[in-house]
């Protein structure tokens, strides 16, 4: 490309490298567009962050915790001695799988012809952009079609701002090259969740703090009971209603919804109080767009902002996922080039802590706030042969089905949830009804016959649990 102020004719633009925006690239390569991804690490940007600082890194954690907390506390006769976890070699594997990965991210998109630029974009004009090159010149480009895919950056509280040492958000925790012997965190939603529990299995002692009354306050409140009971058997301390004002001296302090000062002992402290959409700098203000109250962009079914650009993942509304935005990929693509295409799918929630929590679909709460007369159906985990011969029957599967046994949403609590989730997508997509689902046989044991037994439960012939 030419450097310079007379714009230069490109045909597809994709801003953003993470999980969105090279799903879009590769998509709008497949349809034979010309397609140029901009990110603000250029080509080593592959992947996101998701890919290189968010999922892919903390999924190596949890699993290394895991590893290191099943070896530590033996069972059915498996025990082991001076188990220890090297912090060096675990961030060396891990880069190692993030490159692995990436490259094989970065293959994909050369194979396709994406060309790679790298720099950051403003729009100026519906079709023309500016990209600030990372070299520091200036790039114009007029485009056919762009799509927005800039992700989005962790929140941060004005009294608990980043230092890279001491306070610190999700990615900094992952990057740590020795483990502290205390930690806060800040936050009980996924990220705090998920990291604190793969901390606290590592041998450090972990308090976990939330301005809400429980953990995970946007799930059933079911779900947050099993996954407390959980965290306290780990050792990890819950503080529900506290709100946290700072650190000083090896210490956070915090303030009890009943009034009062909590001070914590954190040689670090972990921020995970949300993210942030990257919505601002990209001269949305110039097409007129705005940036909505919950700092998202208001994008229509299709995924379009105007008739030539559309907005995914991170930057609308909904939960901030990579597999929302995978799939968000293909439609904006598609409506840009002028197919009929619509966002309507169920997006799964997983949360990858101890145990595991997936939901999908409408909860009971909110299939009565869409006016339908609905109930819920709960097989417990204990009631698993699998889960007992594992040793995790903590958890259950609840099934949200309506008056005539549609199958509206699906809550699951425990071990492989994450694995056991897709299932249930699969029958709220077709329309399956308790039925449906009952008659379809599940190889036994295994987890995934806690769906059917659910199922069986709602559809009037329970097997393992009482009416």
């Amino acid at each position: 490309m030419v450097v310079g102020n007379v714009p230069e004719a490109a045909d597809f633009v994709v801003v953003g490298a993470g999980p969105g925006g090279y799903a879009a690239a590769l998509r709008a390569a497949a349809q034979g567009r010309k397609v140029v991804l901009i990110d603000s690490a250029g080509v080593r940007g592959a992947g996101g962050v998701c890919l290189h600082t968010g999922c892919i890194p903390s999924k190596t954690l949890i699993e290394a915790a895991h590893l290191h907390h099943s070896a530590s506390h033996g069972s059915l006769g498996v025990s082991a001695e001076q188990v220890q976890f090297d912090t060096p070699a675990f961030q060396a594997q891990k880069l190692q799988i993030v490159d692995e990965l990436s490259g094989g991210v970065r293959g994909l998109l050369e194979h396709a012809g994406v060309e790679f630029v790298h720099g950051s974009v403003a729009l100026t004009e519906p079709d023309t952009c500016v990209v600030n090159l990372d070299d520091g010149n200036i790039l114009f480009l007029t485009f056919e079609a762009l799509v927005l895919a800039t992700g989005s950056s962790p929140a941060e509280l004005p009294d608990l701002p980043f230092d890279g040492e001491r306070i610190l958000d999700s990615t900094g925790v992952l990057a740590l090259q020795s483990l502290p012997s205390t930690l806060a965190v800040v936050g009980a939603g996924y990220v705090g969740l998920e990291l604190g529990t793969a901390l606290a299995k590592l041998g450090v002692r972990v308090t976990i703090l939330d301005v809400e009354s429980r953990v995970l306050p946007q799930m059933d409140p079911l779900i947050a009971k099993v996954v407390q009971g959980r965290l306290q058997a780990l050792g990890i301390n819950f503080h529900a209603g506290a709100r946290a004002r700072g650190w000083e001296q090896g210490q956070l302090c915090a303030e009890a919804d009943e009034g009062g000062l909590i001070r914590i002992d954190a040689e670090q402290v972990l921020v995970a109080v949300g993210r942030r959409a990257n919505a601002h700098g990209l001269g949305l203000s110039e097409l007129g767009i705005d940036v909505n109250d919950n700092g998202c962009l208001d994008v229509a079914e299709n995924c379009l902002l105007t008739e030539r650009i559309a907005a995914i993942g991170d930057l609308t509304a909904g939960p901030a996922l990579a597999h929302k935005a995978m799939a968000q990929a293909r439609v904006a693509v598609d409506a840009l080039l002028g197919k009929p295409a619509g966002f309507d799918a169920v997006v799964p929630e997983i949360v990858f802590c101890d145990p595991e929590v997936a939901c999908a679909g409408l909860t009971l709460e909110a299939a009565h706030e869409h006016g339908l007369e609905a109930s819920t159906f709960r097989f417990p985990l204990a009631a698993s042969g699998r889960a007992v011969t594992l040793g995790v029957p903590e958890g259950f599967c609840q099934l949200v089905v309506d008056a005539d046994g549609l199958i509206l949403g699906v809550q699951m609590v425990g071990a492989q949830a994450s694995e056991r989730i897709a299932e249930a997508v699969v029958a709220i997509e077709f329309g399956a009804s308790a039925e449906d689902l009952a008659l379809c046989i599940h190889p036994h044991p295994t987890l995934s016959e806690s769906l059917n037994e659910a199922a069986q439960l709602a559809a009037g012939i329970p097997l393992h649990i009482g009416r």
